[in-house]
């Protein structure tokens, strides 16, 4: 029996581990960005639910809508890989990656940059954005990680278009992280 559990043990290991599905690297945020008392997976979950629910409440701010994009960035790649979030539904971990790539899609940004790189000129772009430095602004759309030229992003960023996915995905994100209503 003792030979039958040690063959067993490694086997079931492996099998388990060759079901999960690959994911994309979480890419680092600063401290910060999603506030201060927050901490950054609650406030990225926050930030993209509320933006993604309605393309009202970032018209006309494309920092905003920049910070919410890296919210589904670090959202796609934390909510696989971090445990803490081990018992949120599958499919919603997987939409997160969907909507991570449909938004890719509409703001021109390549499918096959790294998400760090993504996470930085999107970050970079928003602080450019929101102290008024025009150069750090230029120098983010400038980024390699953007299809589209400067002024087509940033129009996409001033007036991004509802995506359903990116919607359901937050909103169930954010359901199950407070499941009762309450701080997770």
């Amino acid at each position: 029996m003792r030979g039958f559990r040690t063959l067993v043990l490694p086997v079931l290991c492996l099998s388990a581990c060759a079901s999960r599905v690959p994911t994309p690297a979480t890419p680092y945020l600063p401290a910060g960005v999603y506030g201060t008392h927050e901490d950054t997976d609650v406030g990225a979950i926050n930030q993209s639910a509320w933006a993604f629910s309605s393309s009202e409440n970032t018209r006309g701010n494309p920092a905003a809508a920049a910070r919410a994009v890296v919210a589904l960035e670090y959202l796609s790649g934390e909510l696989q890989d971090n445990p803490r979030w081990d018992g949120m539904d599958a499919a919603t971990r997987l939409d997160m990656v969907q909507a991570r790539d449909d938004l890719r899609r509409i703001l021109g940004i390549r499918p096959d940059a790294p998400p760090q790189l993504v996470v930085n000129a999107l970050l970079q772009l928003a602080s450019g954005l929101q102290s008024g430095n025009r150069n750090a602004v230029a120098q983010a759309l400038a980024s390699p990680v953007f299809t589209n030229p400067p002024k087509q992003t940033m129009a996409v960023l001033s007036d991004l278009p509802y995506d359903q996915t990116a919607n359901f995905a937050t909103a169930r994100a954010e359901a199950e992280s407070f499941p009762m209503g309450g701080m997770r």
